[in-house]
């Protein structure tokens, strides 16, 4: 009975903050970016950021009670989950095409090395301590270089790009967009703290199901996996429509591919990063 009380808390948590991550962080982050004029790219990296947040959170939490592995095997489900919900995405908003550009492909190649390299990880068995930590957060740096060498080089030209330019110059600035910039910054700041909250009771509760139920890490961290890596899904599809509405699907597959390479990459290399060392401190 107490184990089916705390599989019951596991689902509500991490619905819970997915829901609010869907809800509520990423159209924060969205109505943020939009007050702000900014482009389809710097709106992925938000938004990647934005549904990154789950697994933020339960690496953190999984870290500090001690389940390194659950955290491993989070990102590794997450990543993979991430790059096969991307995919789909295209499919449904019949983007295909945009995958041929240069920039595009390189972006989607450093992805797919976000899958293979904490696979070879486990595989060779590489102790996760603190030591790997500096070797993670320079391969971000580097392999952020090469992306954004990589779309000055290799541009996109969107096909309604001259019509999308005349219309942006003839946009007037909405009234009290400063003031609304702050309101939102606020909301963002009270909605982190109430994910951090729920994020500190689902820690608690995979302490429970690992240590006190003998639940193999293994298959909390890829039930984690799957439940954070719903908000990208959304996130992905919702991009596209919302571009191909404006004749600009091109941005919108550019936000999407965006949002999937800083989500995969802050998975690994920095929010793994974190995970390992808060294990490190209480341990």
């Amino acid at each position: 009975m107490e184990l089916l009380f705390e599989i019951i808390k596991f689902i509500i948590y991490s619905l819970t903050i997915v829901y609010i991550s869907k809800a509520i962080l990423v159209k924060l982050l969205r109505r943020l970016a939009e007050i702000l004029d900014l482009k389809a790219k710097t709106v992925g990296n938000i938004a990647g950021s934005a549904t990154s947040v789950p697994e933020l959170l339960t690496v953190f939490f999984s870290s500090f009670q001690g389940l390194i592995q659950t955290s491993v095997y989070n990102i590794i489900s997450s990543n993979v989950i991430n790059f096969l919900q991307y995919y789909i995405s295209i499919i449904i908003n019949k983007n295909g095409n945009y995958l041929k550009n240069k920039a595009i492909k390189i972006e989607i190649g450093i992805v797919i090395a976000t899958i293979i390299i904490p696979i070879l990880i486990m595989i060779t068995n590489i102790e996760t301590n603190i030591t790997i930590v500096p070797i993670f957060v320079l391969t971000f740096i580097m392999l952020y270089y090469i992306r954004g060498n990589a779309y000055k080089v290799y541009k996109i030209k969107d096909e309604d790009n001259e019509k999308l330019q005349k219309i942006e110059k003839e946009k007037k600035w909405i009234r009290g967009k400063t003031k609304l910039a702050i309101i939102t910054s606020i909301e963002l700041v009270i909605t982190g703290i109430a994910l951090f909250i729920i994020g500190n009771l689902l820690g608690n509760t995979l302490e429970k199901l690992s240590y006190i139920f003998n639940i193999p890490e293994i298959i909390i961290g890829i039930i984690l996996g799957l439940v954070t890596s719903v908000p990208e899904l959304i996130t992905f599809i919702d991009a596209q429509k919302h571009h191909n509405k404006n004749q600009s699907s091109a941005n919108g597959v550019i936000e999407a591919t965006s949002n999937l390479f800083t989500s995969n990459m802050l998975n690994l290399f920095i929010i793994e990063s974190i995970g390992i060392v808060v294990y490190s401190l209480v341990n």
